[in-house]
């Protein structure tokens, strides 16, 4: 929280957002708000974990280590692995989540299909998503 100073958080969901801590054990997202403009510029989520081993919250026996979680682009910027979003979003998909899903997809080398394919047997059982990371 002291890596933006001047900035202040609040636990986001529901249609409502609450000052960080409140609700923090409840909720999972997290965004950053500017407090002179009201604007947020972050979003973060909050996710369980043990030491540097992130577990999935809607099966904890999907988890796997940071290390192998967030890779990093050429210039050094952090992102989550393809898998691990497209977990997420799958759970609800919009028109946009498919989108982001079918040009994932043609990039996700067979690892990472196979994983997603196995994640969404687990918490998605018959999820559309499963038919096309088989072909």
């Amino acid at each position: 929280m002291a890596a933006f100073p001047g900035f202040e958080w609040d636990v986001v969901g529901n249609g409502q957002a609450w000052p960080f801590p409140e609700e923090a054990d409840n909720m999972h997202q997290t965004w950053l708000r500017e407090p002179a403009t009201g604007h947020y510029r972050l979003d973060v989520f909050r996710e369980p974990h043990r030491g540097d081993h992130w577990i999935c919250r809607r099966d904890a026996s999907i988890g796997m280590p940071y290390g192998d979680l967030i890779l990093r682009t050429d210039d050094g910027i952090p992102y989550v692995i393809p898998e691990v979003v497209l977990l997420f979003k799958a759970k609800a998909p919009r028109p946009k989540d498919q989108s982001d899903f079918l040009q994932a997809l043609p990039v996700m080398d067979s690892t990472r299909r196979s994983r997603l394919a196995g994640w969404l047997s687990r918490v998605h059982p018959g999820h559309p998503w499963l038919e096309l990371l088989s072909t």
